[in-house]
Protein backbone atom coordinates (compact mmCIF):
# COMPACT_ATOMS: atom_id res chain seq x y z
CA UNK A 1 0.00 0.00 0.00
CA UNK A 2 1.05 3.13 -0.80
CA UNK A 3 0.39 5.61 2.27
CA UNK A 4 0.04 9.37 3.18
CA UNK A 5 -0.60 11.32 6.12
CA UNK A 6 -4.43 10.59 6.11
CA UNK A 7 -5.10 7.90 3.04
CA UNK A 8 -3.42 4.67 1.50
CA UNK A 9 -3.47 3.45 -1.95
CA UNK A 10 -4.32 -0.14 -2.55
CA UNK A 11 -5.17 -2.45 -5.18
CA UNK A 12 -9.23 -2.77 -5.84
CA UNK A 13 -10.43 -5.51 -3.77
CA UNK A 14 -14.14 -6.96 -5.15
CA UNK A 15 -15.82 -6.00 -2.29
CA UNK A 16 -14.89 -2.62 -2.88
CA UNK A 17 -16.82 -2.52 -6.10
CA UNK A 18 -20.75 -2.97 -4.99
CA UNK A 19 -19.35 0.46 -2.80
CA UNK A 20 -17.99 2.28 -5.71
CA UNK A 21 -20.37 1.20 -8.35
CA UNK A 22 -23.52 2.74 -5.36
CA UNK A 23 -21.65 5.25 -4.03
CA UNK A 24 -19.64 6.92 -7.05
CA UNK A 25 -20.57 5.40 -10.70
CA UNK A 26 -24.68 5.03 -9.98
CA UNK A 27 -24.88 8.62 -8.94
CA UNK A 28 -25.81 10.19 -12.10
CA UNK A 29 -24.47 14.19 -11.92
CA UNK A 30 -21.42 12.89 -10.09
CA UNK A 31 -20.70 10.62 -12.74
CA UNK A 32 -21.62 11.91 -15.26
CA UNK A 33 -19.18 15.01 -14.59
CA UNK A 34 -16.24 12.88 -13.85
CA UNK A 35 -16.28 10.54 -16.44
CA UNK A 36 -15.91 12.62 -19.84
CA UNK A 37 -18.57 11.01 -21.00
CA UNK A 38 -23.00 9.88 -21.25
CA UNK A 39 -23.70 8.23 -17.95
CA UNK A 40 -25.02 4.75 -18.69
CA UNK A 41 -26.49 2.19 -16.19
CA UNK A 42 -24.37 -1.08 -15.59
CA UNK A 43 -26.54 -4.07 -14.79
CA UNK A 44 -25.80 -5.69 -11.24
CA UNK A 45 -22.82 -7.97 -11.65
CA UNK A 46 -21.74 -6.74 -14.79
CA UNK A 47 -17.67 -6.46 -15.36
CA UNK A 48 -18.18 -2.69 -14.74
CA UNK A 49 -14.95 -1.67 -16.87
CA UNK A 50 -15.01 1.95 -14.95
CA UNK A 51 -14.26 -0.48 -11.58
CA UNK A 52 -12.90 -4.01 -12.56
CA UNK A 53 -8.89 -4.13 -12.78
CA UNK A 54 -7.29 -5.17 -16.03
CA UNK A 55 -3.90 -6.06 -15.17
CA UNK A 56 -3.35 -6.17 -18.93
CA UNK A 57 -3.87 -2.66 -19.38
CA UNK A 58 -0.29 -0.97 -18.48
CA UNK A 59 -1.37 2.31 -19.48
CA UNK A 60 -3.44 3.18 -16.40
CA UNK A 61 -3.28 1.68 -12.54
CA UNK A 62 -6.37 2.66 -10.74
CA UNK A 63 -6.81 2.56 -6.69
CA UNK A 64 -8.63 1.84 -4.20
CA UNK A 65 -8.85 4.95 -1.55
CA UNK A 66 -8.70 3.89 2.42
CA UNK A 67 -8.77 5.90 5.11
CA UNK A 68 -5.36 5.01 7.22
CA UNK A 69 -6.88 5.17 10.60
CA UNK A 70 -9.16 2.01 10.43
CA UNK A 71 -9.05 1.25 6.51
CA UNK A 72 -12.62 2.38 5.56
CA UNK A 73 -12.87 2.13 1.49
CA UNK A 74 -13.27 6.25 0.84
CA UNK A 75 -12.94 6.80 -3.07
CA UNK A 76 -10.83 6.02 -6.10
CA UNK A 77 -7.47 6.97 -7.00
CA UNK A 78 -6.15 6.75 -10.80
CA UNK A 79 -2.81 7.16 -12.68
CA UNK A 80 -3.85 6.80 -16.48
CA UNK A 81 -2.45 7.67 -19.84
CA UNK A 82 0.94 6.50 -19.21
CA UNK A 83 2.74 7.62 -21.49
CA UNK A 84 6.39 5.66 -20.89
CA UNK A 85 8.38 7.06 -23.90
CA UNK A 86 7.43 10.83 -22.76
CA UNK A 87 7.53 9.95 -19.09
CA UNK A 88 4.31 11.39 -18.14
CA UNK A 89 0.62 10.82 -17.18
CA UNK A 90 -2.08 11.84 -15.95
CA UNK A 91 -4.02 11.31 -12.37
CA UNK A 92 -7.75 11.36 -11.21
CA UNK A 93 -9.27 10.62 -8.65
CA UNK A 94 -13.30 10.22 -7.23
CA UNK A 95 -14.12 10.51 -3.25
CA UNK A 96 -17.30 8.88 -1.87
CA UNK A 97 -19.58 12.02 -1.03
CA UNK A 98 -18.70 10.63 2.42
CA UNK A 99 -15.87 11.45 2.34
CA UNK A 100 -15.72 15.04 0.63
CA UNK A 101 -15.09 18.24 1.79
CA UNK A 102 -12.34 16.76 4.22
CA UNK A 103 -9.00 17.93 2.93
CA UNK A 104 -8.31 13.63 1.74
CA UNK A 105 -7.90 14.75 -2.45
CA UNK A 106 -5.02 16.83 -1.10
CA UNK A 107 -3.48 13.79 0.59
CA UNK A 108 -4.66 11.23 -2.58
CA UNK A 109 -2.78 13.85 -5.20
CA UNK A 110 0.17 13.99 -3.16
CA UNK A 111 0.39 10.14 -2.87
CA UNK A 112 -0.41 9.74 -6.86
CA UNK A 113 2.66 12.12 -7.46
CA UNK A 114 4.79 10.52 -5.22
CA UNK A 115 3.58 7.17 -6.82
CA UNK A 116 3.82 8.84 -11.00
CA UNK A 117 7.89 10.05 -10.23
CA UNK A 118 9.75 8.02 -7.24
CA UNK A 119 8.21 4.84 -8.54
CA UNK A 120 7.14 4.94 -11.67
CA UNK A 121 10.14 7.88 -12.84
CA UNK A 122 8.04 9.61 -14.77
CA UNK A 123 8.59 13.68 -15.99
CA UNK A 124 5.10 15.01 -15.98
CA UNK A 125 2.12 14.54 -14.41
CA UNK A 126 -1.35 16.68 -15.49
CA UNK A 127 -4.72 17.08 -14.17
CA UNK A 128 -7.47 17.95 -16.72
CA UNK A 129 -10.92 19.15 -14.21
CA UNK A 130 -13.67 20.96 -14.84
CA UNK A 131 -13.87 24.74 -14.26
CA UNK A 132 -15.80 24.47 -11.54
CA UNK A 133 -14.24 21.81 -9.37
CA UNK A 134 -12.72 23.65 -6.96
CA UNK A 135 -12.35 20.70 -4.25
CA UNK A 136 -9.88 19.59 -7.13
CA UNK A 137 -8.39 22.80 -8.04
CA UNK A 138 -7.37 22.75 -4.64
CA UNK A 139 -6.15 19.63 -4.31
CA UNK A 140 -3.77 20.04 -7.29
CA UNK A 141 -2.32 23.62 -6.40
CA UNK A 142 -1.72 22.49 -2.97
CA UNK A 143 0.45 20.25 -4.39
CA UNK A 144 2.28 22.41 -6.97
CA UNK A 145 0.23 22.06 -9.49
CA UNK A 146 0.42 24.68 -12.10
CA UNK A 147 -2.74 25.83 -14.23
CA UNK A 148 -1.29 25.50 -17.80
CA UNK A 149 -4.47 26.41 -19.82
CA UNK A 150 -8.25 25.91 -20.43
CA UNK A 151 -10.52 24.55 -22.74
CA UNK A 152 -13.30 26.59 -23.12
CA UNK A 153 -16.88 24.88 -23.67
CA UNK A 154 -14.79 21.60 -23.95
CA UNK A 155 -16.62 19.11 -21.94
CA UNK A 156 -20.64 18.40 -22.67
CA UNK A 157 -21.90 17.58 -19.07
CA UNK A 158 -25.26 17.39 -18.11
CA UNK A 159 -26.85 19.61 -20.88
CA UNK A 160 -24.20 22.30 -21.44
CA UNK A 161 -20.47 22.91 -22.28
CA UNK A 162 -18.29 23.69 -19.52
CA UNK A 163 -14.70 25.01 -19.55
CA UNK A 164 -11.72 22.64 -18.51
CA UNK A 165 -8.65 23.18 -16.86
CA UNK A 166 -5.62 21.79 -17.88
CA UNK A 167 -3.09 21.64 -14.83
CA UNK A 168 0.38 20.12 -14.86
CA UNK A 169 3.39 19.33 -12.77
CA UNK A 170 7.00 18.62 -13.60
CA UNK A 171 9.35 15.97 -11.48
CA UNK A 172 11.51 18.99 -10.97
CA UNK A 173 9.27 21.40 -9.43
CA UNK A 174 7.89 18.41 -7.29
CA UNK A 175 10.79 17.51 -5.80
CA UNK A 176 11.86 20.84 -5.28
CA UNK A 177 8.90 21.57 -2.86
CA UNK A 178 9.55 18.12 -0.87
Amino acid sequence: MLKGDRVGLRARHEEDIPVLRAELYNDVVNASRAEGGPWRPIKPGAQDPRLVVDDRNEGSVPFSVVELDGGTLIGTATLWGIDTHNRAAHIGLGLLPSARGKGYGTDVVAVLCHYGFVVRGLHRLGIETLADNHAMLRAAERNGFVREGVLRSAAWVLGEFMDEVLLGLLARDWNRRR
